[in-house]
């Protein structure tokens, strides 16, 4: 007999059906949610250091620029206001992903991605026809409420949308899609600035129309997950629907699970109570610590400044931006690589591989970026190859970060938690990195001005801290059904004093693959 609370029989299951043309489209169209995220991430670095946008809304950041000479080449983007159009996003991003939970949950993931497109419309418009500062707050207020909701929904829905076999590559098409967001957003920064009168920027913002309608009009016409039908009652109609999505008629063994799985969800009274008790402290940590460690390898730094930072440190405005568009292209096609190689190397290579280049790229760049300029931040003239060899390296710390942090940091914490407390962890999880995304991107200009090229110093401390962290704490997850992740940590030789060993489910039955409440 095995030990009681272990699962049994469900971790060797193969339910019938492939990946259909029918959840191929589906998916595809549902990851392009992603697109507002990502556009979102490119557009506002390469919009704050446009001319005629700073002379409209950030006269005090024009003069430092362009006019006062004596400032410090760090410090001419140092503007807690300016700042506040970017961060206040993500603020808002964190709030209404609580609400967007309830949503997604009550109402169905569809629901949820309409909400998301529609707030993030009226936000990009706002933005585009933006006259006062406060008009630009309150659009980019608009577009967090939208991105949050695109987050909370997307992801999930294509977790359920795609086969198992096919989880991991699906869901990392969101980052993919988020990626392909900040390449398009580059690009269009680089040709709007040039437009003569000074008006480009407008198509900048105004441009996040486009993502917004992709998901708004998909969201209306994708098809509902067969778990959201069920939720909320309707199992012939998510029978029905499971049939489609899986190309056969044999799905009673994966419906039966899926109809358990909901009903032991719905059993479940205090998730979040659930998720403080002891045997639930290795999923509690990884929630709390893989999305602050994901925000503070300083990716952040290139993604939402990079033509700011590239022209702080001596870059000519096309210069920057189009430095922009080539960091872009190397985020795309790197985590391509992660979509090929998550299943075949495993988590725990990609995060230990992409930390180490990581942390290499960041010494280089501050060395780099110290010998020309020093302190004062006056580089004279800078060298072509000088530049090159700058961008360069840049565009390797993001290729690391694109096949390792980038999409393992959502996919590992959305796969390591059991059903009881999944809610509530995925919730922790999404709170923790919008909190951190906002904190930097609203202090970094400061950063970059107090902290000069030490500030790659201060990201290269914790990428050394955090590879350390999964090197000693993260067990792979590679190939385990998720209903007996509770294993990885059972051999873990710290975290597995946590995890009671003879009692894991402490009142909890598994059975069918799934934990059913006693």
């Amino acid at each position: 007999m095995p030990a009681a609370g272990i699962p049994i029989g469900g971790g060797n299951k193969e339910y019938p059906g492939e990946l259909t043309p029918f959840v191929t489209v589906t998916c595809i169209v549902a990851a392009m949610g992603g697109l507002i995220f990502g556009y979102d991430i490119g557009i506002s670095g390469g919009v704050t250091s446009m001319d005629p946008f700073l002379k409209k809304f950030f006269p005090a950041v024009y003069r430092k620029k362009n006019e006062d000479k004596t400032t410090n080449q760090y410090c001419q983007y140092d503007s807690q206001t300016l700042t506040m159009f970017t961060s206040s996003l993500y603020l808002a991003a964190l709030l209404s992903s609580l609400v967007a939970s309830t949503v997604t949950r009550k109402f169905g993931r569809k629901l949820s991605m309409l909400f998301g497109g529609l707030l993030f419309l009226v936000g990009a418009l706002i933005n585009g026809f933006a006259q006062h500062v406060w008009m630009l707050i309150v659009g980019r207020i608009l577009l967090g409420f939208g991105i949050g909701f695109a987050n909370q929904s997307v992801p999930l829905y294509l977790s359920e949308m795609a086969p198992y076999k096919y989880r991991g590559a699906l869901n990392i098409g969101f980052q993919l899609s988020i990626t392909i967001g900040i390449l398009v957003a580059n690009v269009l920064n680089y040709f709007f600035a040039k437009i003569k009168g000074g008006w480009g920027w407008r198509l900048s913002l105004g441009g996040a129309m486009v993502p917004a309608l992709i998901i708004t009009i998909g969201s209306l016409v994708l098809p509902d997950t067969p778990n959201s039908m069920i939720e909320r009652g309707d199992r012939d109609g998510a029978k029905t629907q499971l049939k489609k999505i899986r190309g056969v008629e044999d799905v009673d063994e994966e419906f039966s699970d899926l109809v358990a799985a909901s009903e032991a969800s719905m059993q479940v009274e205090h998730p979040w109570r659930n998720l403080l008790q002891r045997k639930y402290r290795p999923q509690l940590t990884m929630a709390v610590l893989i999305p602050f460690f994901q925000q503070f390898t300083g990716i952040n730094v290139i993604m939402f400044y990079a033509p700011v930072l590239f022209n702080s440190i001596g870059f000519k405005d096309d210069a920057s931006l189009m430095s922009a568009v080539i960091t872009g292209v190397v985020n795309v096609v790197a985590t391509c690589v992660s979509i090929y190689g998550v299943d075949k190397w495993g988590r725990r290579a990609l995060f230990l591989e992409g930390g180490v280049q990581m942390l290499i790229c960041q010494v280089a760049v501050a060395v780099s970026i110290a010998a020309k300029f020093g302190t004062d931040g006056n580089p004279g003239d800078l060298p072509k190859w000088y530049a090159i060899v700058v961008v360069l390296f840049i565009c390797i710390y993001v290729a690391g970060f694109a096949w390792s942090w980038g999409p393992l940091g959502w996919l590992v914490p959305s796969e390591i938690f059991p059903l009881e407390i999944r809610s509530a962890a995925q919730s922790v999880n999404v709170s923790v990195n919008m909190l951190f995304t906002f904190l930097v991107a609203q202090v970094f200009l400061t950063m970059l001005c107090h902290m000069k090229f030490g500030l790659f110093l201060f990201f290269g401390f914790f990428v050394v801290v955090m590879t350390f962290y999964i090197y000693f704490m993260l067990p792979e997850t590679k190939g385990i059904p998720i209903e007996e992740m509770d294993r990885v940590w059972k051999s873990h030789p710290y975290w597995s004093r946590f995890v009671e060993h003879d009692d894991y489910g402490n009142g909890v039955e598994m059975g069918k693959g799934v934990t059913k409440i006693v």
